[in-house]
Parts: structure tokens; C-alpha cells; sequence
């Protein structure tokens, strides 16, 4: 029988391989059984004492494609939602979007006055009568969680702000009550969530709350990250995150930001149709 293997997580410790685990996160992408046992099975054949995740994670994702690419597309989502980084700024926008979607006119990055002090607000959304500000707390590595200490620095300022009247979408409006928002690429801890819960902030993770969480919400938008794109360099991505497109599907519905980044013609097509393919995907 064989020796258990340990291997490295993102945070750096070590724990024995659960196969259970890479299979759960697989069949979540919607690999078929035979596909999963059979990734499962190779991946433990190649496996060496100490392996990181992540290399489990691209061995896992370039044998997916192999059996099928448009799952191999859903189980790449989480890692292309941390190739925006390295800095905070492209999720800040990424959150925006989605309350774009959701109907609200959405800003980033504005300093606004609250009781006591001057405060720096990720994102601010207005719909109809509300208000809503929204911390949003990129993480760059998967281990990273937002802890307490997050939720509690986020409450204190929303506190700050509730008692100013604020000048969004040409009328005066007060943060909404039901419009204070935490949302993280990640995970939150326990903590957190019981904190949140009990203070009426609205959290937002990769896997939580159960219904309408991240994964969900950006899978359910079509809202896959340029990152996602295989015809596209690093500095392709950067440089059209910069123009303010962080999505597949707005790389489609704003084609001429690639030549204006300079992508060659004959390269466009081959952009517009991944990019067309895995929205189609997501369908």
C-alpha cells in the first residue's frame, strides 16, 4: 500500500492528500464521474510528497481540457478571478460590474465625508432610493481569508457614513440600511460571518452564502475574467484591464479596445471567438 502523501497549501502548511477534494471540485465544474476518476486516478500516479495545490490545480485543469474544455473553463473561473490582481483595483471594477448587472448605476474609488472622518469607499451603487457602499477585499493568495478584524473595520466606517446625506445620480441620498456590502474573492472566517450576520453587513465570498455567492454570480452573469483568455498575453490583459474591461463578455460587446491596445488584426478574431465561446458556455 502506498505511503500517504502530504501536500502544500497556499498558506504554506501541509496536509495529507484528500482525494475527495479534488474530486468534489470537479464534479462542481461539471466533469462527468468518468472524467473525475479518471483525472483523480493520473494525478495521484504523478503526485510527489509536498506538492503545492496549485500544482495539483494546473495538472487538474490542463487534463480537463483534455476531456472537456468548457468545464475545464469553469474550474479555471477562481484562478482567473486572482489573475486580476496583483493589487485590489481590477476587482473593485469587477465588482462594479456586477451591480451594473444587478441594475444599479455603479462608481468606483471615491473618498466621501462621514461624521467623524474622510473615508476611502471601494464602490458606491445606487438604484430607485438606495444607496449602497461596498468594501471589496481582494485577497492574491487562495489561502488568505477576510477575518473579523475586516468586518469589523468595514461596520465602523459604514457607521461613519450612515449619518451624512450623499449627492449620487443627481438627488441627496443616505446609505441605505440594507445597502452595506463586504465582498471578497475569497473565503470569510466563521467569525466573520457570525459578525456580519448579527451587524447586518452583506458578505459576499468565493462559496458563501450557499445561494448567490461569487462562484455563483459571476457563473450565472457570464462574468468570466479576461484572465480566462488563452489567446491573450499577460501584458495583452493588463494592458485591456487598464482600458477599464475586465470581462469576456465586454471584450464582445467592445471589440475596438483590442486594436486600441494594440492586439494585431489577425489576432483579434481568434480573441472575439474564445471569448464568444466561453460565454456561450456559460449558458
Amino acid at each position: 500500500m502506498a505511503e500517504p502523501l502530504l501536500v502544500t497549501k497556499s498558506d504554506g502548511t501541509k496536509e495529507l492528500f484528500d482525494d475527495s477534494k479534488l474530486a468534489t471540485s470537479l464534479k462542481r465544474s461539471g466533469a462527468s464521474s468518468e472524467a473525475v476518476d479518471e483525472i483523480t486516478d493520473e494525478i495521484e500516479r504523478e503526485m510527489w510528497d509536498g506538492m503545492t495545490t496549485a500544482d495539483i490545480y494546473s495538472h487538474a485543469f490542463s487534463l480537463l481540457k483534455k476531456h472537456h474544455h468548457p468545464t475545464a473553463i469553469k474550474y479555471s473561473l477562481r484562478r482567473a478571478l486572482f489573475d486580476l490582481g496583483p493589487d485590489g483595483f481590477p476587482f473593485e471594477k469587477f465588482v462594479a460590474r456586477i451591480f451594473q448587472l444587478w441594475g444599479y448605476d455603479a462608481v468606483t474609488d471615491q473618498t466621501l465625508i462621514g461624521t467623524c472622518v474622510e473615508h476611502e469607499v471601494d464602490v458606491v451603487a445606487w438604484k430607485g432610493d438606495e444607496l449602497a457602499m461596498i468594501e471589496a477585499k481582494f485577497h492574491n493568495e487562495l489561502g488568505l481569508r477576510s477575518d473579523v478584524k475586516v468586518a469589523l473595520y468595514v461596520k465602523a466606517r459604514f457607521d461613519d457614513l450612515s449619518e451624512n446625506t450623499y449627492d449620487f445620480g443627481g438627488k441627496p441620498r443616505k446609505l441605505s440600511p440594507t445597502g452595506r456590502w463586504l465582498i471578497t474573492n475569497t473565503k470569510f472566517t466563521d467569525i466573520a460571518i457570525k459578525y456580519g450576520e448579527c451587524k447586518g453587513l452583506k458578505l459576499i465570498g468565493w462559496n458563501y452564502p450557499n445561494v448567490n455567492n461569487l462562484h455563483q454570480i459571476m457563473e450565472q452573469n457570464g462574468l468570466h475574467p479576461i484572465t480566462c483568455l488563452n489567446s491573450l498575453s499577460h501584458q495583452d490583459k493588463k494592458n485591456i484591464i487598464g482600458q477599464g474591461v475586465l470581462t469576456c463578455i465586454d471584450i464582445i460587446g467592445k471589440p475596438d479596445v483590442l486594436a486600441r491596445v494594440g492586439i494585431r488584426k489577425d489576432l483579434i478574431e481568434k480573441v472575439l471567438t474564445e471569448a464568444q465561446f466561453i460565454v456561450e458556455q456559460a449558458k
